[in-house]
């Protein structure tokens, strides 16, 4: 059964209003008292949030920003290196700092006169059909946490350098977000779980963890490749496949070991074609019969 909560950890909320995370006892923060408490200060930030209201402000610690300042550092030649041509573009327009983390609200107004995306602040798990939805309003529900200082290079959970960094430089890409907001407009077009589950599928093997050629050599244009130090040098080590609908809309995943398999693209517009042309046209039907055409293995 597909899981909408598994890029998230559990969320408790107690009688007074305050948000409890439950890391699990392999998340390097598990152990960490004043790491847990930072990550429910933060969760309870975001939930207090109304729309229609500005971004809460964090008032991040000189810990926090040192991650933010290392993970920056670590990617900006390995971006130079490996990241597909579009999504250099997308991180010269935002410009994002790399000596502080940026505020949600910032980021938003570098946005607006991109592409018109903003960020809304996400406490933890956003039901799978809402945030992909959202999209489609050019809207990014993101976190606010950061990773724990001991795995600075790579998370298997979406904080705030997954959300800004990695989406925020694609995010400032016009081609780019007009993947983005077919992808929303999918995700409400279809109406069985099984078909917004392939829609996220896709989603997850492209704008999450897509790779593409370019002028001879394997690039990464997925915000999941590129906000991961670890695995933005690893990628291309992976097992390669070409970009296929009915094998990534189908294909399980691990979030929590750097992505084994990944389907590759034979340049940005071929993606375009494909991905955003199957995203602007599905629906439950065609889905139905892509997924019926996945090989069963037993």
């Amino acid at each position: 059964m597909f899981e909408e909560a598994q890029y998230f950890a559990p969320i408790v909320e107690h009688d007074d209003g305050t948000l409890q995370v439950q890391l699990g006892r392999d998340h390097p923060g598990f152990a960490d008292p004043a790491y847990r408490e930072r990550r429910d200060a933060l969760a309870t930030l975001a939930s207090k949030w109304q729309p229609g209201e500005p971004a809460p402000t964090a008032d991040y610690t000189d810990d926090e920003h040192d991650v933010w300042r290392a993970v920056s550092e670590s990617l900006r030649p390995l971006h130079e290196k490996h990241a597909c041509r579009e999504f250099l573009a997308g991180k010269e327009a935002l410009g994002l700092p790399e000596d502080h983390i940026p505020q949600l609200e910032e980021v938003s107004a570098a946005l607006a006169p991109l592409t018109g995306f903003r960020y809304l602040p996400a406490a933890g798990l956003v039901p799978l059909r809402e945030f992909y939805g959202s999209l489609a309003d050019r809207t990014f529900w993101a976190t606010q946490y950061v990773r724990h200082h001991s795995v600075p290079l790579y998370t298997p959970e979406p904080d705030v350098i997954h959300e800004v960094i990695g989406h925020g430089n694609t995010l400032a890409s016009p081609r780019f977000t007009a993947l983005y907001e077919a992808a929303g407009a999918a995700s409400r077009r279809v109406e069985t779980e099984e078909a917004l589950e392939f829609v996220s599928k896709v989603f997850w093997f492209t704008l999450e963890f897509g790779v593409l050629h370019e002028d001879g050599d394997l690039k990464a244009y997925g915000a999941g490749i590129l906000s991961s130090p670890g695995e933005t040098d690893e990628f291309g080590r992976m097992a390669i496949r070409p970009l296929d609908l009915v094998a990534m809309g189908t294909t399980d995943y691990d979030i929590t070991v750097y992505q084994p398999l990944l389907y590759a693209a034979e340049s940005f517009t071929h993606v375009e074609d494909v991905v955003g042309g199957f995203w602007d046209e599905c629906d439950d039907d065609a889905i139905a019969a892509m997924a019926a055409k996945a090989p069963v293995h037993a």
